[in-house]
């Protein structure tokens, strides 16, 4: 939607900084859609997907076309998600590391409900029938002893979108000389100077936006803790 901040679980995040939980580097995160790759692409959606604010997901095969890391986000995403899940699959694996209860298809329409995990399903219910799992609704869990994030720390979270801005806006304009015909006729020197520069911005962004991430994961730990 063109916004650099979205609300998540409540809190303001950067963009960046949110999808860097979906994996994604900085570099990767401004890259155009159209070039990302098939697992990238169904990370980007599982993003997508989270920052709608809902107490219940209806997921169909969800792991259909999934490489491993981008299973192993979604297990994660679904275990920390504070709602009701029903999900229809064929992964027993899957099931086993997500649900807390089953409900099996049982012969003549009949559908079971099974506590627990499909992890010894019952003799009646051959593992080659369609399970649908349910998650019930579970409250994150807290933490002994978060660290409280100090009044220093919050006010450079504050300046840190400023920073991060001022940083790109020089990196843009580097960018753009660099992309004239005209910059590659000055002296080697000068050329180098910028070059040096583009790499010195690069640091100081990844830097920048895991300083970010950190200072916001310290301020997300203190909201849980309060709610």
């Amino acid at each position: 939607e063109g916004k650099d901040m979205i609300l998540i679980n409540g809190v303001q995040r950067h963009v960046i900084s949110y999808l860097k939980d979906f994996l994604f580097s900085p570099d990767r995160a401004r890259s155009p859609a159209r070039i990302l790759s098939g697992g990238e692409k169904n990370r980007l959606l599982l993003a997508r997907l989270f920052t709608r604010p809902s107490n219940l997901l209806v997921l169909d095969e969800p792991t259909n076309d999934l490489d491993m890391e981008t299973l192993e986000l979604l297990e994660e995403r679904l275990l920390e998600y504070s709602g009701t899940i029903l999900l229809v699959s064929h992964d027993r694996a899957f099931l086993n590391n997500v649900v807390t209860s089953t409900l099996v298809f049982e012969d003549h329409g009949a559908v079971v409900e099974y506590a627990g995990r499909p992890t010894q399903p019952d003799k009646e219910a051959s593992g080659k029938k369609r399970a649908v799992g349910k998650k019930v609704s579970r409250k994150r869990p807290k933490k002994n002893c978060p660290r409280k994030i100090t009044f220093k720390e919050a006010k450079e979270l504050e300046s840190l979108p400023g920073r991060i801005e001022e940083l790109e806006q020089e990196q843009k304009r580097i960018y753009e000389k660099m992309s004239s015909p005209e910059f590659y006729r000055n002296d080697g020197g000068k050329i180098r100077k910028a070059q040096a520069r583009l790499g010195e911005l690069k640091l100081a962004l990844d830097e920048a936006y895991d300083r970010w991430a950190g200072l916001e994961s310290l301020r997300e730990e203190r909201q849980y803790e309060k709610q």
